[in-house]
């Protein structure tokens, strides 16, 4: 992707609402570094949220257990559409070192469809971010399909 198409993308605003589902927290550890000063992902207008009925995208880290099935289910129900879905680390992507686990349900795309997939194990933040701005070009696509769907032809 080029560097200046890469920065627009970056300047529209994604309100992001953080699920881990099972995971190590080492990929929970790598997003809150992408809100360290370094990084600084608000810069870009990236945004944390409280509560998926605020959010754009939900961030997925850690294999899906059998607790968090039904939750992870609610939690995107809640979401307001357009939504995409971003899994984070190898976990959510593939259940990795878990995968054959008695108490999973598996990657995250077993239980929710997954639009943008981040791997690392656990992923740099710059791949964090790489996500985040695939998401939003999600999003947008998403949104130009629904405004020409709804257009009076």
């Amino acid at each position: 992707m080029k560097l200046d198409r890469y920065l627009e993308i970056l300047t529209k605003s994604i309100w992001v609402f953080h699920c881990n589902s099972g995971s190590c927290n080492g990929c929970d550890i790598e997003i809150v570094a992408t809100l360290t000063p370094r990084y600084d992902i608000e810069r870009f207008g990236m945004k944390l949220v409280g509560t998926p009925r605020h959010a754009d995208a939900l961030l997925v880290t850690g294999p899906v257990t059998k607790y968090m099935t039904e939750r992870l289910k609610r939690i995107y129900a809640q979401m307001p559409d357009p939504k995409v879905v971003i899994a984070v680390g190898n976990c959510a992507n593939s259940g990795d070192v878990f995968y054959k686990s008695y108490n999973l349900d598996g990657p995250v795309d077993n239980v929710i469809p997954v639009d943008v997939y981040v791997h690392g194990c656990p992923p740099r933040p710059e791949a964090i971010i790489e996500g985040a701005a695939k998401a939003i070009l999600k999003l947008e696509k998403m949104k130009e399909e629904s405004q020409k769907a709804g257009a009076p032809q």
